[in-house]
């Protein structure tokens, strides 16, 4: 599980994509959350998986979703059109905002009675959904979850195929409109960077769905 080197995704799968939406007219947030020490909450001394105890990238989400909801008119945005998108663990934290509505901190100030759901959510190449053979437990699926769009390739070498077709079982039978697309190649963490395959077309099938769905 030790991997010798890091890659810091505040780029390709960061400025890039906020690049890309405001270019398409959709205001883009870019949060810079906290991340447990390991990779994959691994850790080589006991080797195995330590969860934190405190989720510090779900708190940092959920605050920066309230704190955009409260400059709604400051910043000209929709209330009712407030999304989220994640790449990799990235991906894990929009699965987590979408169904985690309770605090994951004590409440700061008067914008934490705000609701820290998303109204839309994009995960491409989600990690830690798929625990087991099974969805990871504290993503308990609801009526209420966000519709949802889903991308993943099967030859993902960092997280399997399962992260995305859990996740999009537990939406179906929750009767959460969800959109879901597999690609034969891809990789993993290939941001806007894929030119060679058919995956390289995904940013057009995401603008597609946000019309469908009513966002843009």
């Amino acid at each position: 599980m030790k991997r010798d080197s890091t890659v810091l995704a505040i780029d390709l799968e960061g400025t890039e994509i906020c690049d890309w939406l405001t270019s398409r007219g959709i205001t883009c947030v870019l949060l810079k959350y906290r991340v447990p020490g390991g990779n994959d909450y691994w850790d080589e001394k006991c080797r195995c998986r330590i969860f934190p105890k405190i989720p510090l990238a779900l708190q940092d989400a959920q605050r920066t979703i309230k704190l955009v909801r409260s400059k709604v008119t400051e910043l000209n945005l929709n209330p009712r059109k407030i999304g989220v998108i994640g790449f990799s663990a990235g991906g894990y934290l929009v699965a987590q905002t979408s169904n985690i509505v309770a605090s994951a901190y004590a409440p700061v100030d008067a914008v934490d009675k705000l609701s820290s759901r998303p109204d839309f959510a994009i995960a491409l190449y989600p990690g830690h959904l798929c625990r087991a053979g099974a969805l990871e437990p504290s993503i308990r699926v609801t009526k209420d979850t966000p519709p949802t769009f889903l991308l993943q390739a099967w030859d993902d070498p960092v997280d399997p195929i399962c992260n995305s077709t859990l996740y999009a079982r537990a939406l179906n039978q929750a009767g959460v409109p969800a959109e879901v697309h597999l690609f034969a190649k891809g990789g993993h963490a290939f941001g806007l960077r894929e030119k060679e395959h058919p995956l390289a077309a995904w940013p057009s099938l995401v603008e597609n769905w946000l019309k469908e769905t009513g966002v843009l």
